[in-house]
């Protein structure tokens, strides 16, 4: 299908071009029908079988009144939760919350006083002692104030 060109309206030496229109009607169509589809599908996929579930009288499992919380102070002092440990005790101490506890996130809190390295190696340490979901807590800067003020 191409548009005539020329003056004798359709002659040996007319210029033939295709059309370049998009017709969007047949994707509206399309997508009209899919969405029908969906929308009478869906319903039935998230129907399962009706369950009757019984009751029991068994505890819940709950998450831990209080967050582990791994602290290294500016004096050089490690903490876990309000508890001060040893280096050498650090490790033992976190295997048995975990063991009593389960394995939940801890967070690691280090005074920005103290280098870098020894931030690393407490997580190092943490690592070590068998959790596999930590992080680093920091304080939330207060904009507003003005450069150099400390909260």
């Amino acid at each position: 299908m191409g548009m005539a060109l020329g003056n004798n309206g359709g002659g040996d030496d007319a210029e033939y071009r295709p059309i370049s229109e998009i017709n969007i009607t047949p994707m509206v169509d399309v997508m009209l029908v899919l969405l029908i589809i969906f929308m009478v599908t869906a319903p039935l996929l998230v129907a399962g079988v009706p369950v009757e579930l019984p009751s029991t009288a068994a505890a819940k499992v709950s998450q831990p009144k209080k967050p582990m919380i791994v602290s290294l102070a500016a004096d050089g002092s490690i903490y876990v939760r309000e508890e001060q440990v040893d280096d050498t005790t650090l490790v033992p101490t976190l295997i048995a919350l975990r063991q009593a506890e389960g394995d939940t996130v801890v967070y690691v809190r280090g005074d920005k006083k103290r280098p870098y390295g020894e931030v690393m190696e407490i997580l190092g340490r943490v690592g070590e002692s068998g959790y596999s979901r930590v992080s680093l807590l920091s304080q939330p800067k207060a904009y507003g104030s003005a450069p150099g003020q400390s909260q």
